[in-house]
């Protein structure tokens, strides 16, 4: 039981140690066997292999009549589990977006709602729009009056604080 908990426990410790040395085992297996190896000997896929490994086999341990052996083979059963999942995530987190700011020009094709009417003969009103997920105010000019609370498409962005807009009819 005390190498099973010691085994949890170090893979709790490396873990840890994986946020600090972030990289160091893929450094070492670079180009291992035509990259075979690549994100799947990374500190917290071995982690979580050895974590589980010693958790599980503990509990198995403890709660059952099996012995060591049967033991040990559920916490790899476990630890393969738990590396995988941990391997996939990491996968997913660095499939994640460009990392890019939304820029102004982004703008045009979206919709907002009118804030401050838009006045006829090329005055400015102000329209809420949504830029990478956050409300953005604009000035906006439109070829025709709009109401307040109109909802309207943007057609051109004119400047960094300001946008043509168009009201959509329905």
């Amino acid at each position: 039981m005390g190498l099973f908990l010691g085994l949890g426990i170090g893979g709790i410790v490396l873990l840890a140690g994986s946020l600090v040395f972030d990289g160091v085992l893929e450094g070492v297996f670079d180009g291992a066997l035509g990259g075979w190896f690549d994100g799947w000997l990374s500190l917290p896929v071995v982690a979580g292999f050895v974590s589980m490994l010693g958790f599980t086999g503990a509990i198995v341990l403890g709660t059952t009549g099996l012995g060591p052996g049967a033991a040990a083979a559920a916490g790899a059963a476990a630890g393969a589990g738990a590396g995988w999942s941990t391997y996939r995530l990491g996968l997913a987190l660095a499939r994640g977006g460009s990392g890019a700011a939304p820029r102004h020009g982004e703008l045009v094709g979206s919709a907002g709602t009118v804030v401050t009417a838009i006045p006829a003969g090329g005055g400015y009103g102000e329209v809420l729009l949504r830029l990478g997920g956050q409300p953005v105010k604009c000035a906006a000019t439109a070829d025709g009056p709009v109401a307040l609370g109109a909802e309207v498409w943007v057609t051109a962005t004119p400047s960094s604080t300001s946008v043509g807009v168009r009201a959509v009819e329905r």
